[in-house]
């Protein structure tokens, strides 16, 4: 029988107050919303889920932004008197973003609290220089306003206690290669770091959430701000935005992830065991024998886990790109061929729409599952955060190196090279298919986008991976075309999530008369039981 260390009985500890929280209190009023109508509604929401994709684990807090700049838009042209929050609630369960008669009551005067701080900031901020500045301050700040939402309303204290036991346990282990490019970073800006690092390694939390726990984490009082320190704030908020994006986007930051997501695996592990039956994961974790079956056991069933959802993002990511090339094709292509150009082809058309979904389909299938060796690693790291007692591990932070003007002249022509004999072979490739200019543009612009996507599928494929992969010629030489490639993809698809054409319709003509319509419809149902009440 072995002890786990002192670390680790703190975090049973919080999957214990998580485990608690699971229970429902008796005679606790909880929000309900009318079934019929919440079917409706959720199907429309799945609708949206497909044609604007995100990541899974992205979905709700999506649809928590949405829907509070929609319903705050409103407020501010119709009645700024009104409170939002009970509507706002009702109409995320009703889009099955949350279980229906779950949410306590209490909640809708936690969440209008947390809306009124975020509307108090805004309206309190000083004139900005630019008149865009204030825009995309509210863009920002109700970004982070949705992620504190969706933590009151479904909140995480197994995820939080996660975050900071991995950061604990890999803290002493940091080690930051000097005499480089960089400047010497302080141990307060090396723990911003890796706490950023650590979330997006365990949970691929992105900026506005990672924002939230800032906000937390230098404002201890932040969920409940007394007036003084929050009239401060809303002052200072542009310093604090300045701040704020600087740690995330630090020139050590990618560093700090690279380690974070090649060691974050046996955490995971970790957690799931514990998470099991967290009352007896005390005594599951005095036994080596014990604790390596389970080990195995997580890690089966994280793989197949992590299999369900490349397969589902391969899925939705490909529908809702084939979705608007077929739009893009309808509405700009072929009236320009068949019209301007006169060089309509049917042919070309069709292989303009159907090569990216190939295209995907082949990146999947080359996915390849991680080896037995590394399930080995895992097991060994997963107790060795346990027990605590073998040598810890060191991680080395090195930055990039210093390059000369030289060196970096050359790295960008060898840069530009492959990135014309990329794009090249691909232009003469549809040259020889008798592609049109405008087609040939619109589908190189398709293809980036699908290489990116699928190279971030292929990397949420290796998140189990702690062994080191093998770099080899071909690996660089693959590398040296398809970064190019990924790269102008990455950037059109932040532009194509923005401007999604499908999404902005959806958002602009449907959502607004949708959601009326479905809050008419449950009225209308509540009418009608009143009324079947009444007759004896």
């Amino acid at each position: 029988m072995q002890e786990p260390n002192p670390q680790t009985q703190k975090l049973i500890s919080g999957y214990r107050n998580w485990y608690e929280t699971l229970h429902p209190k008796e005679g606790q009023a909880n929000i309900k919303v009318d079934e019929v109508v919440s079917k409706v509604a959720s199907f429309y929401e799945k609708m949206r889920g497909v044609i604007d994709w995100r990541e899974e684990h992205l979905l709700r807090k999506t649809a928590v932004e949405r829907i509070l700049k929609r319903r705050l838009f409103l407020k501010q042209n119709l009645n700024k008197d009104d409170k939002i929050a009970e509507p706002f609630i009702a109409e995320l369960i009703r889009g099955g973003h949350f279980p229906n008669e779950t949410i306590p009551e209490t909640k809708i005067g936690e969440v209008q609290k947390v809306i009124d701080k975020y509307v108090f900031i805004l309206e309190n901020a000083p004139a900005p220089k630019k008149e865009k500045a204030k825009m995309y301050l509210y863009d920002w700040l109700f970004g982070v306003a949705a992620c504190e939402i969706e933590t009151t309303l479904s909140p995480s204290p197994k995820e939080s206690a996660l975050i900071d036991f991995m950061m604990e346990s890999m803290k002493v282990g940091i080690r930051i290669k000097e005499g480089t490019s960089v400047r010497t970073i302080s141990e307060g800006e090396a723990d911003t770091q890796l706490y950023i690092a650590v979330q997006r390694a365990l949970f691929k939390l992105d900026s506005p959430t990672i924002t939230y726990h800032l906000f937390k984490r230098w404002f201890s009082d932040w969920t409940n701000l007394p007036q003084p320190t929050l009239n401060e704030i809303s002052l200072n908020i542009y310093q604090v935005w300045k701040k704020i994006d600087e740690a995330l986007k630090h020139p050590l930051s990618e560093k700090f992830y690279a380690v974070c997501e090649r060691y974050d695996t046996p955490y995971l592990i970790l957690g799931d065991i514990i998470a099991q039956n967290p009352v007896q994961a005390q005594e599951t974790l005095k036994n080596p024998e014990m604790l390596e079956s389970k080990i195995k056991e997580a890690y089966s069933l994280r793989l197949k886990k992590v299999r369900t959802k490349i397969n589902r993002a391969a899925i939705y990511s490909t529908i809702s790109i084939f979705i608007t090339k077929v739009l893009v094709a309808i509405a700009i292509e072929v009236p320009l061929e068949a019209y301007v150009t006169q060089q309509f082809n049917y042919l070309t058309s069709a292989l303009s729409v159907v090569t990216p979904p190939i295209l995907m389909f082949f990146l999947v299938l080359s996915i390849r599952p991680p080896s037995k060796h590394n399930e080995g690693l895992v097991i060994m790291e997963v107790m060795k955060i346990v027990y605590g007692k073998e040598k810890k591990n060191v991680y080395e932070i090195k930055p990039s190196p210093r390059r000369g003007l030289v060196l970096n002249f050359f790295m960008v022509i060898f840069y530009l090279a492959g990135f014309v004999i990329s794009y090249g072979l691909i232009v003469w490739a549809l040259q020889k298919a008798h592609f049109s200019v405008l087609s040939t543009l619109i589908f190189l612009l398709f293809i980036s986008m699908i290489s990116f996507t699928g190279m971030k599928i292929r990397q949420r494929a290796k998140e189990l991976l702690v062994e080191k992969e093998k770099e080899t010629f071909l690996h660089s030489l693959i590398d040296l075309f398809s970064l190019p490639m990924i790269q102008v993809g990455r950037w059109l698809s932040t532009q194509w999530s923005k401007y999604n054409a499908v999404a902005v319709l959806f958002n602009s003509l449907l959502d607004m008369p949708f959601q009326l319509f479905v809050e008419f419809l449950e009225q209308w149902r509540s009418f009608l039981r009143e009324k079947r009440e009444k007759i004896h």
